[in-house]
């Protein structure tokens, strides 16, 4: 099921570095011997503190390696799919791999680096790509370069225009407006302790006195949040984090125990016991769809905006983290419950079965909690609906 092209995009590079661990992470049998190789891709340096998704990123390497690939049963393919494919602006990996396959999480499985092709490990608009069979197995393979990569002007071609995982307008609800806080992070975050001067509540132009700011420099920024409603656990009926409200933007102006912030902007007054939080959130774009390492069945536990219908694009709070065993990039499947409904003619109640109603892709973890985007809605999709591993 193709997703919506209408949907706005920001592309950033796309490094083939990531698709080696990607792969990895697809191989369900790390110790199969019956690979091949998938030609040269550009490899980047990273440290122990890196995770994948660090490095897209980061600038290419000239030094190439072989990437091994797990020889399975073919890939289903979309019904319809073309043999070619014109790569066009806006476009984002998975609306891509969404053109050719039934399940575009499948998309490192078939993935072929050209090795013809200077600088293979990006995809530019322009860029035709081609479904080819090696040793029976269907590959997607860039047959063409666009004039981004031909042109002698390709080096300053701005990064904007190569293709990215997922449009970062879809996530900037999550960096602008409401948040979720595990416990333990509101617990430990910087708090306004004070105001400055006769003032019970604060607001744009007034400075407060905060405690907690360790190690900081001044004119850095925070956003100011207001710790909201509890967040329960609906499995366990524990309590793992908070709903955030963004209540405006602050600068540090003296560090010290308590510190110094200056109230840049605010949409509603900021009071004693409103958390901080960096203003900057690292949140990747670029990374290759795949199932997770680990069995996963949780439920989507909020979504960022208040909405009591989930749809394409928006971002879902999940009860499940890196704890469980989600990481960056792992794609999971809603499932609606089925509903118990009374047979009037055999008698008694059945269940009805779970039913599939979309993809989400996780973009950010935390312990006990992760985020996600809804990459496919094939039905609405609600709270508290299942999220487990795609089938």
């Amino acid at each position: 099921m193709p997703l919506s092209k209408n949907c706005p995009k920001m592309s950033l590079r796309l490094t083939m570095v990531a698709l080696a661990a990607a792969l990895a992470g697809c191989s369900s049998n790390p110790s199969d011997s019956s690979y091949e190789s998938q030609g040269p891709i550009s490899t980047a340096s990273t440290t122990s503190s890196q995770s994948p998704a660090d490095t897209y990123g980061a600038d290419t390497a000239t030094s190439y390696e072989p990437v091994l690939q797990r020889v399975s049963e073919p890939v289903p393919l979309a019904d319809g799919h073309p043999n070619e494919y014109v790569v066009q602006v806006g476009d984002t990996l998975w609306d891509i791999a969404a053109t050719f396959l039934n399940d575009p999480w499948y998309w490192p499985e078939i993935w072929y680096v050209n090795p013809d092709i200077e600088n293979p490990h990006l995809i530019y608009p322009g860029d035709v790509l081609g479904l080819i069979y090696i040793d029976g197995q269907p590959r997607i393979t860039n047959v063409r370069a666009s004039t981004y990569r031909l042109s002698p002007q390709a080096r300053v071609t701005p990064l904007s225009q190569a293709v990215t995982s997922i449009p970062f307008e879809a996530v900037a609800a999550f960096l602008s407006s409401g948040v979720v806080l595990e416990k333990e992070q509101a617990d430990s975050l910087p708090y306004l302790f004070q105001t400055r001067g006769d003032h019970l509540i604060a607001s744009a132009g007034n400075e407060v006195y905060v405690r907690g700011i360790q190690d900081d420099v001044v004119s850095a920024r925070y956003n100011i949040v207001h710790i909201g409603d509890p967040l329960i656990d609906p499995d366990d009926d524990r309590l793992i984090g908070y709903h955030g409200i963004m209540i405006g933007e602050g600068s540090l102006r003296r560090t010290g125990d308590p510190a110094t912030v200056a109230l840049t902007s605010t949409n509603q007054e900021a009071i004693m016991g409103d958390r901080l939080l960096p203003a900057s959130v690292d949140v990747p774009l670029n990374f290759f769809p795949r199932s997770p390492s680990s069995d996963i069945d949780g439920r989507i536990i909020s979504v960022v905006g208040g909405v009591s219908l989930i749809g394409q694009y928006q971002v879902v709070v999940m009860n499940r983290g890196s704890s469980n065993g989600l990481s960056v990039g792992d794609v999971l499947s809603v499932f609606q419950y089925g509903d118990v409904v009374e047979d009037r003619f055999g008698g008694g109640t059945v269940k009805l079965p779970d039913e599939q109603a979309g993809t989400i892709m996780v973009f950010k973890t935390y312990d006990r909690i992760s985020y996600g985007l809804v990459m496919e809605a094939t039905d609405a999709i609600h709270i508290h609906d299942a999220i487990r591993n795609p089938i």
